[in-house]
């Protein structure tokens, strides 16, 4: 939810694509960008950062070739992890105003 403070050296759709790969990995470049929502330039230089990071590995598809699919590193997999600990503990702060139906709400609401 509030990723965008939780971390100065990776950005919201850096974790987007971090938690695309976690939750479906080996997915090739186009459709981890389909998935994040982010257009083929932008996913691009997003998956080169990943990789110059450490946190992402690019894999020849063995069906095709000529197609790369991602995915993390065992470090890409701890940043991950860490980063989520970091916004649910954020999202805990942001949130406890709200009584616990009003939460279900919100989250209704945002998805």
């Amino acid at each position: 939810l509030w990723n965008t403070m939780v971390s100065e050296e990776t950005t919201s759709p850096q974790y987007a694509v971090l938690n695309a790969l976690v939750a479906e990995p080996g997915l090739d470049q186009r459709t981890v960008g389909e998935r994040v929502g982010l257009d083929r330039s932008t996913i691009a230089e997003v998956v080169s950062r990943l990789g110059r990071r450490g946190l992402l590995d690019k894999v020849r598809d063995p069906q095709d070739g000529r197609r790369s699919l991602l995915r993390l590193t065992d470090e890409g997999l701890r940043v991950h992890r860490r980063l989520g600990v970091r916004i649910d503990r954020m999202n805990q702060v942001f949130l406890a105003p709200l009584a616990a139906d009003e939460q279900a709400v919100f989250f209704d609401l945002i998805r």
